[in-house]
């Protein structure tokens, strides 16, 4: 599989890191929107092909599948025409600015009859099927507690007055968008969808959430999600079961998790990653490609990101963020 590349930041090193582990995946081009840092990424990783023309990019006879990594605003357009020109897309988490831009990507890729999976990597490692696998051993589930909270290095250059991309409500960033998702989207794979929704945060000056809490009432269990990028928590994520609790350190790279008992014992549940982090999703997408399974997913299926998407553009609606893609 030939796959061109949109974006040329540290998640898409990560990406090629773990495509060095899968014989099957070419790096065969990349887009930029200047030749310098498409000469400067190309010339990294052995890449041959640059592009700053997307349209001669996503028409190109040289690849076969486009793995995007661009901010949050562009992702459905650049998607869309890729996809139009046949190209199967592996578009960063979140896949859309919001719901109808989501559900729009999913019907295309249908009609065009090409693979869309959501890059959300934590679903894909070997942790999170150990969750699924260890759910039964809890009990009746009754929180589900999913806490992101990382001051970001951009916001030191915003508190010293410079706006950086991932401050920027056009570019419809913020907090739930970049952390908040690792919260949500595995609460959806695991307990299905929420009857309610309530959801505070606070907004910064440019318009975006710089840290919010939003919970999500079911029948009988509630979802707590806190996600934050100008401040730190470290408090693990958890989900809370009548007979016992898994505790996961870290919910965007479920590894080193435990299984605590209400009669005191505890068992391991190590998770370990053999490969990258972003190995799983990669391999994922691959396989979907070369066997021509267009829609399912072990873990990131199309309704999950199609309800992740809903989830969090009501989230932002109770916050107050708007985005220019929600006109």
């Amino acid at each position: 599989m030939r796959l061109g590349i949109i974006g040329t930041n540290f998640i898409t090193d990560k990406l090629l890191e773990a495509a060095a582990h899968l014989e099957e995946v070419q790096p065969a081009a990349v887009y930029s929107r200047t030749q310098e840092k498409a000469d400067e990424f190309a010339g990294k990783h052995g890449i041959s092909l640059t592009y700053t023309d997307l349209e001669a990019f996503a028409a190109s006879d040289e690849i076969d599948a486009v793995y995007i990594a661009s901010p949050n605003a562009l992702h459905y357009s650049q998607a869309v025409l890729c996809m139009r020109n046949g190209k199967h897309v592996l578009c960063e988490k979140p896949l859309a600015s919001n719901y109808r831009e989501a559900a729009e990507m999913f019907r295309i890729a249908e009609e065009e009859g090409v693979v869309l999976l959501e890059a959300i990597k934590s679903l894909f490692m070997p942790g999170f099927e150990e969750i699924r696998e260890n759910l039964h051993k809890i009990g009746k589930v009754r929180r589900y507690v999913g806490n992101y909270c990382k001051f970001s290095s951009r916001y030191e250059a915003y508190r010293n007055g410079e706006v950086l991309n991932a401050f920027k409500r056009e570019l419809s960033n913020g907090a739930l968008m970049d952390f908040g998702v690792y919260g949500i989207y595995p609460m959806v794979t695991l307990f299905g969808t929420p009857s309610s929704t309530r959801a505070t945060g606070v907004l910064l000056e440019t318009g975006v959430d710089g840290e919010g809490t939003a919970l999500f009432q079911y029948d009988d269990m509630e979802g707590v999600v806190s996600f934050s990028k100008i401040h730190n928590s470290y408090a693990p994520s958890e989900i809370q079961g009548e007979e016992g609790s898994i505790v996961i350190p870290d919910i965007s790279t479920p590894e080193g998790m435990t299984i605590r008992y209400r009669d005191g014992s505890v068992e391991e549940l190590p998770g370990t990653l053999s490969k990258p982090s972003m190995y799983g999703e990669l391999k994922a997408f691959t396989n979907m490609v070369q066997e021509g399974n267009l829609s399912e997913s072990s873990a990131a299926a199309p309704e999950h990101s199609l309800e992740t998407a809903r989830l969090m553009e009501e989230v932002r609606k109770q916050i107050g963020v708007v985005f220019p893609a929600d006109a």
